[in-house]
């Protein structure tokens, strides 16, 4: 990182500690303090009695040094929650002033910045979170997304954005970090370009990105990252936060318009900009011996022949507190094994020998398990301050009946809950996505949620799920439990289910929400 403006980075922090004291000693309001931490990846959680702190981690990596880290401050400082999200980071929840305000600091000094880590700032980006090692993808995008950034950090400080700029690289078709429709994604192809999109993005008024370039040669991806900047800072709307996103640029500018402005801005940035980078993928020069796989889906074979990946999806992706540690204590012996964040608040430990995948296999049997217990769910209205609902309790209400409903593997899809519009869970692209909100009931207000189904993220396969109406919350649980039923009767999975009777989801909504099930 430039040491140019890491020197800036750590003189904020005086500010960061000043404010937060003054907050905690309510001489700044709920409202005015989120508009300054944000700034510094932290919010006070609802009730302005604690803080959370996000840490920035680059295309999801986490390498051992980091672990370490995590690990060390969650027993150090007795942390009791910690969250997966769905933008490849760390959530530490629960926090006090003085806690906030010393791991701050310190993940500064272990190299994790936390800078802009909310707010109307360049957040972390995204990366496919196999890459590297995936059988199946065009090349490897993580080395480019470190690079990519490293450099976005430059922009904190000296360009003021409209509001937060999301960027992300995918490897491959399942488009897993949804790269053609962030604020800026970049996709591989098998000629080891990039095409790029951007302008697009999730939440209110969402919007599929467009595309821009095509055949862009990895070397020069920061000069298409500073023409989406110069976009984005001349013609965002600086005025009306609602529309202050990348993907509105569509609805001003219009989609040709936008393309022909970034094609003119790229040519000239290639003219006048020295911004080529060339970096090499890591070598992975492990040696591994195959192993006769258990019968267990997280067991994933790496393009290296004789390595493994290992999946682990704790449910709502909040793993246990101990887990860090005990995960560390396990990979410290393992040459070259690192851990990788999963856009679903899933991780991988990836290039495993076939003994070491089978101790990881072990450590993190506590896993969701069944594809319904792998389902993504926003931290929720109990400890975000603009949540409506409270995304982490219906998850664990659903799982609960299922499970006592016996339903079998696979009958149910995982599902995507977020607890208000701005869809951090991604619940707009999801098989069956739900939205927090309320709903008016001959017994007044109650808590509810939109649900959607038949959302995509799949490349070239996109589309974002219709909403079928709005359940209170607390008929949702029995809804699962009555359409997995109908499954399971027909003998099909979901998505075989979905395929061939689209309709009889939205019966099924009808007769829970109305009081007919069984």
């Amino acid at each position: 990182m430039a040491q140019s403006y890491m020197e800036g980075f750590r003189e904020d922090l005086k500010e960061f500690y000043e404010v937060t004291e003054k907050f905690y000693r309510k001489e700044v309001t709920v409202p005015e303090y989120k508009s300054f931490s944000g700034a510094f990846g932290s919010y006070a959680q609802r009730g302005g009695e604690r803080s959370m702190l996000r840490l920035r981690l680059s295309g999801g990596e986490i390498n051992k040094g980091n672990l370490k880290f995590i690990a060390d401050s969650i027993r150090k400082y007795r942390i009791d929650l910690v969250h997966f999200t769905t933008c490849q980071t760390v959530q530490l929840h629960n926090l006090t002033k003085e806690t906030v305000c010393a791991l701050v600091g310190e993940a500064f000094e272990q190299g994790i910045i936390t800078r802009g880590g909310g707010g109307d700032y360049p957040r972390n980006v995204m990366c496919s979170p196999l890459s590297g090692v995936d059988k199946g993808e065009a090349f490897d995008v993580l080395p480019y997304a470190k690079e990519a950034a490293d450099y976005l950090l430059g922009f904190i400080g000296k360009v003021k954005l409209p509001r937060k700029l999301k960027v992300c690289f995918s490897n491959n078709r399942e488009n897993e970090t949804h790269a053609t429709f962030r604020d800026m994604g970049f996709v591989a192809k098998e000629n080891r370009t990039f095409d790029v999109y951007i302008a697009g993005g999730l939440g209110i008024k969402p919007k599929m990105g467009v595309l821009v370039a095509e055949g862009i040669l990895p070397s020069r991806i920061l000069y298409c990252i500073k023409t989406m900047v110069e976009i984005f800072t001349e013609y965002g709307n600086y005025e009306k936060r609602a529309a202050s996103r990348t993907r509105f640029l569509q609805e001003t500018l219009g989609v040709e318009e936008l393309q022909r402005i970034f094609k003119e801005k790229l040519v000239k940035n290639l003219e006048t900009e020295d911004l080529d980078i060339f970096v090499d993928a890591e070598e992975i020069d492990k040696k591994g011996a195959p192993v006769s796989p258990p019968s267990d889906k997280r067991l994933i074979k790496q393009k290296q022949e004789g390595l493994y990946a290992v999946s682990y999806h704790p449910v709502g992706g909040v793993p246990k507190p101990d887990f860090f540690e005990k995960l560390y204590d396990a990979i410290l012996p393992m040459e070259q094994v690192k851990v990788r964040l999963a856009p679903d608040q899933g991780l991988y430990v990836v290039n495993l020998s076939g003994t070491e995948a089978l101790k990881v296999l072990e450590l993190t049997k506590e896993d969701g398990g069944t594809a319904f217990e792998r389902s993504t769910a926003c931290i929720g209205a109990a400890i975000c301050q603009v949540g409506i609902g409270n995304s982490q309790a219906l998850l664990e209400a659903c799982i609960k009946r299922v499970k006592e409903a016996g339903l079998a593997d696979g009958v149910l899809p995982p599902i995507h809950i977020s607890g208000c519009p701005s869809s951090c869970s991604a619940h707009q692209t999801a098989v069956i996505g739900l939205r927090g909100g309320k709903k008016q009931t001959a017994d007044g207000p109650k808590d509810a949620f939109a649900i959607f189904i038949n959302g995509n993220a799949r490349m070239g396969e996109e589309q974002f799920g219709e909403e079928i109406g709005v359940m209170a919350a607390e008929n949702i649980p029995a809804f699962f439990v009555e359409l997995g039923r109908a499954v399971e009767k027909e003998g099909l999975l979901f998505t075989e289910f979905l395929e061939r009777y689209p309709e009889r989801i939205a019966d099924i909504f009808e007769t829970v929400e109305n009081g007919q099930a069984g």
